[in-house]
């Protein structure tokens, strides 16, 4: 089975060879581009399965990069992994909101970077069969989506419609970190008149009914919540 192609994506040579390096050893096939501008041309012409995006970079940055990849039709899907150099929240929930699927700081172990990738890119193949069936199972943890029911362990869990959305929404996305908006419009739509503490509420609840599989729903200090891989 051949393996997908990776775009990388950050102007210092030492890094992008590293990054090169790890995943070539993996069998994926590598694109590279130093700059934004030329990052999105490649994108556009090759549609590479993944892109592991620096967020400064000369010319346009990372975040712009995102914005123009998540506004085109035919690379709104591509997962896009950020790399940032001090790990500063800000620009994590800007990247995040913009699109991005992942991030990782610098300085970073490669061997985290790789399974980070080959996580994604392993639920991104299974996503089109989850959407098929509706139904995802985690242990004794199942969530039917068509029948909007959720058992744990063989019972019944009585979810109310935040709860079950929040609860689709982050277990669809398995490992992807979601900001508090980010999570607001995915289960009220956007421009919402809720505050995005008011997650931070309906995550109490749900853990509290998730029993031993509250810790299932991981927090992600200073940006948001993720469901564990």
């Amino acid at each position: 089975m051949p393996k997908e192609t990776i775009l990388i994506v950050d102007d210092e040579q030492d890094i992008l060879e590293l990054i090169k390096y790890n995943l070539k050893n993996e069998g994926y096939s590598i694109l590279t581009a130093q700059a934004g501008e030329q990052a999105i041309k490649i994108a556009k012409q090759s549609l590479p399965d993944l892109v592991v995006l620096d967020l400064m970079l000369p010319g346009i940055d990372g975040f712009e990069v995102t914005r123009y990849l998540r506004n085109a039709e035919q690379t709104r899907d591509l997962p896009i992994v950020m790399l940032t150099a001090k790990g500063e929240e800000s620009d994590i929930i800007t990247g995040l909101e913009l699109g991005a699927n992942d991030y990782i700081s610098k300085p970073f172990s490669p061997k985290v970077l790789v399974a980070r990738i080959r996580a994604i890119l392993r639920r991104r193949r299974n996503e089109s069969k989850q959407a098929r069936e509706g139904i995802k199972q985690e242990g004794d943890l199942i969530i039917d989506r068509k029948r909007h029911v959720v058992t744990l362990e063989g019972s019944a869990v009585d979810l109310t419609l935040s709860e079950f959305e929040l609860l689709c929404f982050l277990a669809d996305k398995k490992g992807w970190v979601f900001t508090r908006g980010q999570i607001v419009d995915a289960i009220r739509g956007e421009n919402y008149a809720v505050t995005e503490r008011s997650i931070d509420v309906v995550i109490v609840g749900l853990r509290k009914k998730l029993k031993n599989y509250a810790s299932a729903i991981e927090t992600v200090r200073g940006v948001g919540y993720r469901f564990k891989e």
